[in-house]
């Protein structure tokens, strides 16, 4: 497997992986609202161009030169130090075992080499073995707050579903 940055000729194929592994997660993906899918996908053309710049994303290719994941990761001034803060690692449904490990590692590399000594990352399933072999240390897992429509659909376990939990509750 070879981990390297992407460039524009691998968005298509990059696009590919993101809806493969977006119908893999969620078999309903294609009957979803249209925004929904929108908004679940990571590799928009801007998003893709974004990361690309970032210097910490990085794709998985096998030696077929097939798309086998990706990682999109970006450095974050936060007030007193700078860290890398990796947005998502998508991996294709058929990814070989360490592929996301790979993809974490090169993401670390490029932030040690860079002088940025935090990788801030979701503890998502994919990435536990690659946490522990990268010896990172566990301070929570990532939530998000998705406003408007898209709280309805979007994905993940939906908490404080009382009604207490709703916005009069976050003063």
């Amino acid at each position: 497997m070879q981990y390297r940055t992407f460039a524009e000729p691998d968005y298509d194929a990059l696009q590919a992986l993101d809806l493969a592994a977006q119908r893999q997660a969620d078999p309903a993906f294609d009957t979803l609202p249209a925004r929904e899918r929108e908004g679940r996908l990571s590799t928009s053309l801007p998003a893709l161009k974004f990361y690309e710049r970032s210097e910490h994303s990085f794709a998985a290719q096998d030696e077929a030169g097939e798309m086998r994941g990706l990682i999109l990761a970006q450095h974050v001034w936060q007030g007193d130090r700078p860290i890398v803060l990796v947005r998502t690692v998508i991996l294709a449904p058929d990814a070989p075992e360490g592929t996301a490990a790979g993809l974490l590692h090169a993401t670390v590399k490029s932030a040690y080499d860079s002088a940025v000594y935090e990788v801030h990352f979701p503890l998502a399933p994919a990435l536990e073995a690659a946490a522990r072999r990268e010896e990172a240390h566990l301070t929570g897992q990532y939530a998000v707050c998705h406003l408007g429509t898209r709280a309805g659909t979007a994905p993940g376990e939906r908490l404080g579903t009382s009604p207490s939990a709703g916005a009069e509750g976050r003063a």
